[in-house]
């Protein structure tokens, strides 16, 4: 969860056993609304927070992870906090996909490791082109999009390839990174929309073989990709549709696949 200092945020418990469910903050203002509805007032300091929901008689508890972002107009010349973000293009024809963030989640040493999903590290989702121990650093990503890499890790392991995560290639770009490797000007990497992936378990930094073909080569990531056009064809998955495209290896990096959530179809390969 990403929200803005000082926001009021509903929270709802759905589905589970019936009985008493409650949240419990350290941080922040719990107001109880409901038998199984909340609304949580975020802190003022931006940082990532712990909101802890018990289930009937303190049992099932989920922790929910929420992240304060550092608002948007805290930057200043392109740099926030020493970081270097660069200059967000104006919208393009007005389109809300291409609007700039409102804010920036602020990665520290600390809560680097913080899961932003039930399988994938916030620290999956910094600009690759910062590899310093360098902190803070400052990163946007959607939730539709951690939902989305959550069903294709769902349905990878489906397919018999046991994987913890995926490895996020490059997720999060700073339009100032966006525009030093020449990308297009509304890359939606710079909106925390799109990831670039590939399957490896060991975490090896390479792609594994999916087609089983005995080589790992553009096969691979277009097996990888047929998997998940598919997958986004059925119904269930749809409201994950967008962007879609695999690419060949090269020197920098394994075979790999392009997805994003910009909401209309779009096919292609690099």
């Amino acid at each position: 969860m990403f929200v803005l200092p000082d926001a009021k945020v509903a929270i709802d418990a759905v589905g589970g056993p019936p009985g008493d469910y409650a949240l419990d903050a350290k941080d922040g203002i719990v107001e109880h609304l409901d038998v199984r509805r909340w609304r949580w007032t975020a802190p003022v300091r931006p940082g990532s927070y712990a909101l802890k929901l018990d289930g009937p008689g303190g049992k099932d508890t989920v922790t929910l992870h929420a992240f304060v972002l550092v608002p948007f107009k805290q930057v200043t010349s392109g740099w926030l906090n020493g970081y270097r973000i660069g200059d967000y293009p104006p919208p393009l024809k007005g389109n809300p996909l291409y609007v700039a963030p409102a804010g920036f989640v602020e990665v520290t040493h600390d809560n680097e490791h913080t899961r932003v999903s039930p399988h994938f590290e916030l620290k999956q989702f910094i600009c690759k082109e910062d590899t310093t121990r360098k902190y803070p650093k400052y990163l946007v990503v959607q939730e539709r999009l951690l939902l989305k890499l959550e069903a294709v890790l769902e349905r990878v392991n489906a397919l018999g390839f046991a994987a913890d995560t995926l490895n996020v290639m490059s997720a999060y770009r700073t339009p100032y990174y966006n525009h030093a490797i020449g990308d297009v000007r509304y890359s939606m990497h710079q909106f925390g929309g799109a990831a670039d992936i590939f399957v490896d378990p060991g975490n090896k930094g390479r792609m594994i073989d999916l087609n089983g073909d005995g080589v790992v080569d553009l096969g691979d990531s277009k097996f990888l990709y047929d998997e998940i056009d598919r997958m986004l064809a059925t119904p269930p998955y749809q409201k994950f549709q967008g962007g879609l495209g695999f690419y060949r290896a090269t020197s920098a990096h394994p075979p790999f696949v392009h997805l994003d959530v910009r909401g209309t179809k779009a096919r292609w390969q690099g």
